[in-house]
């Protein structure tokens, strides 16, 4: 080792860590230029449809007696209370905030798909490779993102306590749920980026971190649904806690902004300790001779979709056996409520109260399986991206095999995952009732029927990237968009033509209601046309 070596081995421990973030404004200005029409639609979002929600239910409920009922029926329905979180005040701000309960994990969405975006998604197509080459320091990409990320989170807190301060609601308790929206969404920043580094690639690194996210969902909703306890194991749980216009807890904001903190720096540690592109998580070797199962692009397919797929199915059945030994309970309900059969009917149910949780579980099953979906598109996208795709479609393989080898798991997929769902929903249910064949068919029936939904989605995702395969990740967009609409449509009575937009209304309501094939039909066409658009466009246009 020279002098010179040992002089720069040896350098002063301030100058080492002020290299790592060097560039971090340049690539703060880039992020933001790249994201200055997303990151504002989220922001304002978050921001303003609180007030909304506490505006419409002001409408709707005009006096203290009516907002009693309403929240009694809230809570004797344990549909609702899953979804949606208990109500712990017949005040109007917390009847009102608790449409918003969602939202502490849709914020987490956007934050997770926003931090790996601009994290492992830029390792894995080599930029990161390409201007780490620079005098951009290590740490400057994560930090970026994080500091936008972060901003926009603060910014939706800030912009959500001012509207609902504006609507006339106390000041603690609007301060207590846009300081709570934030630190959600920080949470999630920090989870998002701790995937990052552990993570082999950006689609690893997105179902790691929604197997998080959706870890934290059931447990907060089977926490909410029983006496409460399992809650407190969940981040999502915490923020419900909070109890915004109820008593606000305002300790619940340490071990929130305590995680993220966490989470943060574990996410720079680990960063600090592995190469540019890979991961904690290496990939193993493969065998030296390939299997016979891998030969040609449908065997190749199989391989790179088999193990998500699994651990799909997996979560789907853990998720029926969960959803369908509750399924009894909602024969306490107060069958003679109007306020709870209008809100299930909105919601996509029937006026039988156990079938509509039985189709209640089942579209929300179908909106998770559609993240799978589009996730076995990308597939696509990152083997293109990668170069890897070029490399496969020298040979004697045809652009047609190789990118229906994988839009058929895209297809099947779901198939398979809402199918393992509704066996465990159906087999719960009906040994409980006594009835297993009968309540087995309804359940695989509602799932069915849900396929052709989630099959549009599949059929965007296609047609974009066949068209503008650079703007292929926007499905995760197109997805949440359409869950907005899905919950706020439900809830709050949003013109119809506006959720005719969302694929997940327009299945038959089974079980209970009767099976119309027409829009079944319809659904199926819009997805096959979609699907042909994105194929055809892929075999005519380069690669990039």
């Amino acid at each position: 080792m020279t002098t010179a070596t040992v002089g720069r081995h040896y350098a002063a421990p301030a100058a080492r860590g002020s290299a790592d973030f060097a560039g971090t404004a340049q690539l703060l200005r880039l992020y933001l230029r790249r994201d200055r029409i997303v990151l504002p639609l989220w922001v304002l979002a978050f921001g303003l449809l609180p007030a909304f929600y506490v505006a419409s239910t002001k409408s709707v409920y005009d006096t203290q007696a009516q907002l009693d009922t309403y929240a009694t029926s809230i809570m004797n329905s344990p549909a609702l209370i899953a979804m949606y979180g208990p109500v712990f005040s017949t005040e109007l701000g917390s009847i009102g905030l608790w449409k918003a309960g969602p939202f502490y994990a849709i914020i987490a969405i956007a934050t997770i798909l926003t931090v790996i975006r601009h994290t492992r998604v830029e390792e894995e197509t080599g930029r990161a490779e390409l201007v780490g080459a620079t005098s951009i320091g290590r740490f400057a990409g994560l930090t970026a993102a994080l500091v936008m990320t972060g901003a926009g989170c603060v910014i939706s807190g800030i912009i959500s306590a001012l509207t609902l301060y504006g609507s006339d609601l106390p000041a603690a308790g609007s301060l207590a749920y846009g300081a709570t929206l934030g630190s959600s969404g920080l949470l999630w920043a920090g989870v998002a980026a701790v995937a990052a580094q552990v993570s082999v690639g950006a689609r690893v690194a997105r179902g790691v971190a929604f197997a998080a996210l959706g870890t934290a969902f059931a447990l907060r909703a089977v926490g909410d649904a029983g006496n409460g306890v399992v809650s407190w194991f969940s981040p999502l749980g915490w923020c419900i806690n909070m109890r915004p216009y109820a008593g606000e807890r305002w300790w619940v904001l340490a071990p929130l902004i305590a995680v993220a903190v966490l989470s943060i720096v574990a996410a720079y540690s680990l960063l600090r300790h592995r190469d540019t592109g890979s991961g904690l998580l290496t990939e193993r070797p493969g065998p030296p001779v390939a299997a016979p199962t891998l030969s040609g692009p449908a065997g190749l397919a199989w391989r790179l979709q088999r193990g998500t797929l699994l651990a799909w199915s997996i979560g789907f059945l853990l998720y029926g056996l969960l959803m369908g030994s509750a399924i009894t309970s909602v024969s306490k309900m107060l069958e003679d409520s109007q306020q709870i059969l209008d809100i299930m009917a909105r919601m996509g149910g029937t006026d039988v109260l156990q079938d509509s949780f039985v189709t209640f579980a089942v579209s929300i099953l179908a909106i998770a399986s559609t993240a799978y979906s589009i996730s076995a598109v990308l597939r696509l996208h990152e083997e293109e991206s990668s170069q890897r795709a070029e490399a496969t479609l020298a040979g004697s393989v045809s652009r047609e095999r190789y990118a229906l080898s994988h839009i058929g798991f895209a297809l099947l997929g779901p198939a398979v995952i809402l199918v393992v769902a509704g066996l465990a929903i159906g087999t719960v249910y009906g040994a409980v009732d006594g009835d297993m064949a009968g309540k087995l068919g309804g359940s695989l029936g509602a799932a069915a029927v849900q396929l052709p939904a989630v099959w549009v989605l599949t059929g965007i995702t296609v047609a974009i990237y066949g068209i503008v395969p650079r703007y292929t990740p926007v499905a995760w967009g197109v997805l949440s968009v359409m869950i907005l609409i899905f919950i706020v449509g439900s809830l709050d009575g949003l013109p119809q033509w506006v959720r005719d937009l969302v694929p997940f209304t327009h299945p038959p309501k089974l079980p209970g209601s009767p099976f119309e094939a027409a829009p079944v039909l319809w659904l199926l066409a819009i997805a096959a046309v979609l699907l042909a658009v994105g194929v055809v466009a892929f075999r005519r246009r380069d690669l990039r």
